[in-house]
C-alpha cells in the first residue's frame, strides 16, 4: 500500500529513491501516472491524508417495465344498454302472482246495500228476478223496508211497498217502519205510511208507540199526529 494512516505524513519515509524526503510531495504524482476517475484532484490533499470524492450524480432510474398507453383494463365498464339488459334479466326476480280470490256476497247482503244507497234500478232488477224476499231480516236486525225508511228516500220506500213490502213489518226489536220514521224525523215517509194504514198503536218491545219516539223539535211530525189525520 501507498500510505499508512496510522502515522502522519511527516513521519512516513520510504526507502525508495523517489521518496527521500520525510514530507510527501504530491508533484511526483501526475495526472498521467495516477489519476483515479472517481477522485477530483483539486479535492485530494495528501498532506492531510484526506480525500474528497467528486460529486456523484446517479442517473435517473428508469424502470424496466413501462406500461404502454394503449393498454386496456380487463374489466371495462359495460355500456348502458348491456347494463340495463343484465339488470332486467338477472337482477329482477320473476314473481308469479296468483289470481285474487273472488269475494262473493249473498243476495241478501247485496240487496241490503242497494236499499241503503237507494239504487232503485238495481232494486227493481232484484225484485223482478226474485232473488230476495222482502220479509227477510238482515244481519242488521231489520228488514228491507226498515232500511229504506232509515235512508230517508221516500221513492225507495214506495218501490219496496209496490213489490209487496209489509208496512206492518217488525224488526228484531218489534219496531215497525212507522216507528223508524217517527224516531228519525221523516214526516213525509210517516205520512205516506199512515196513508197506507200503518198502525199508530203498534208497540215495540219497550212498549213504545210511534208517537212516543217523536223528537219534540220535529214540529211537522207532532202536528201530523195532533190533527187527527191518523
Amino acid at each position: 500500500m501507498k500510505y499508512s494512516y496510522q502515522y502522519p505524513a511527516s513521519q512516513y519515509t520510504r526507502s525508495n529513491t523517489h521518496y527521500t524526503s520525510t514530507n510527501y510531495t504530491p508533484s511526483h504524482y501526475s495526472s498521467s501516472s495516477y489519476s483515479p476517475s472517481y477522485y477530483n484532484a483539486t479535492k485530494y490533499s495528501p498532506t492531510t491524508l484526506h480525500h474528497t470524492p467528486s460529486y456523484y450524480t446517479p442517473p435517473a432510474y428508469t424502470p424496466a417495465y413501462k406500461p404502454t398507453s394503449t393498454s386496456t383494463a380487463v374489466y371495462s365498464k359495460p355500456s348502458r344498454q348491456s347494463s340495463s339488459h343484465q339488470t332486467s334479466v338477472q337482477l329482477t326476480p320473476t314473481v308469479t302472482l296468483k289470481p285474487a280470490r273472488a269475494v262473493r256476497f249473498t243476495n241478501d247482503v247485496v240487496f241490503q246495500d242497494l236499499v241503503r244507497h237507494s239504487e232503485l234500478e238495481q232494486i227493481g232488477r232484484f225484485m223482478r228476478a226474485r232473488k230476495v224476499r222482502l220479509d227477510t231480516i238482515f244481519h242488521s236486525g231489520m228488514a228491507a223496508l226498515h232500511e229504506a225508511v232509515l235512508s230517508g228516500n221516500l221513492e225507495c220506500v214506495k218501490l219496496l211497498i209496490k213489490y209487496g213490502a209489509d208496512v206492518h213489518q217488525r224488526d228484531e226489536n218489534g219496531w215497525t217502519p212507522l216507528h223508524m220514521a217517527c224516531s228519525d224525523g221523516y214526516p213525509e215517509i210517516a205520512r205516506y205510511l199512515l196513508s197506507l194504514g200503518a198502525s199508530v198503536e203498534a208497540e215495540n218491545e219497550n212498549g213504545e208507540k210511534p208517537a212516543d219516539l217523536i223528537d219534540p223539535d220535529c214540529k211537522d211530525l207532532l202536528k201530523l199526529f195532533e190533527t187527527g189525520c191518523v
